[in-house]
């Protein structure tokens, strides 16, 4: 859904062309999510169908001029003002395999952990760089600004995620220990009815009747 309303917010400002499209998309996301340009004449086309955006002039298909519809105008405007929906997250693949990493014999979530969190601080460090060279080079474009505002948010999120991994290293961690030391259940009493049976070996050589 990002990448559709992201073709409509650089529609806004003037007609363009997929190619067109693909490149100041990349240049005001600094390239972190690149596209496809198949994906952006696919976006493009179910736009067109929905009355979001209208083909202007002549050209095939990959010459195309788009430009956006007052339909396209109000839909955008909503999206602008209405929250980004957090209750139905995303599948993260890190939180996946460590929830399926603490049930799977043999594996070390520990080591799991480490390695992650190893990349996720080199991630973080390029991340650091590229932000301190923008800013030193500006930002003196809209471009520009939007670039700085996309590498803090993965600055922040690569912050984040360490965090996390450090609470579940120590989550982990206090919960082998408590399993360690939980004590022992006591044995179960046997069942009244295996109690109350006389020893074998008790009534052993006793004669019929006779009192024990």
């Amino acid at each position: 859904m990002s990448i559709r309303y992201g073709l409509l917010a650089l529609l806004e400002s003037g007609p363009r062309y997929g190619s067109q499209l693909r490149t100041d998309f990349e240049s005001r996301t600094g390239a972190t999510w690149p596209l496809n340009i198949g994906q952006v004449y696919t976006t493009l086309q179910r736009l067109e169908r929905d009355g979001l955006i209208t083909p202007e002039g002549g050209g095939d298909a990959k010459q195309q001029l788009y430009a956006i519809t007052e339909s396209g105008r109000r839909e955008l405007a909503e999206w602008f003002s209405r929250p980004v929906d957090r209750t139905q997250p995303a599948r993260d693949e890190l939180a996946i395999k460590l929830a399926m990493a603490v049930g799977t014999p043999g594996v070390d979530v520990a080591e799991i952990i480490q390695a992650q969190r190893l990349h996720t601080l080199q991630a973080m460090q390029g991340y650091t760089r590229l932000k301190a060279r923008a800013l030193a080079a500006g930002p003196d474009t809209s471009d520009e600004m939007a670039w700085l505002l996309v590498l803090d948010q993965l600055i922040f999120f690569a912050e984040a995620e360490n965090r996390w991994l450090d609470h579940c290293e120590s989550r982990l961690v206090r919960f082998a220990r408590d399993r360690r030391d939980r004590p022992a259940s006591a044995p179960s009493a046997p069942p009244a009815d295996v109690a109350d049976e006389p020893d074998p070996a008790a009534t052993a050589g006793r004669r019929p009747g006779a009192r024990p």
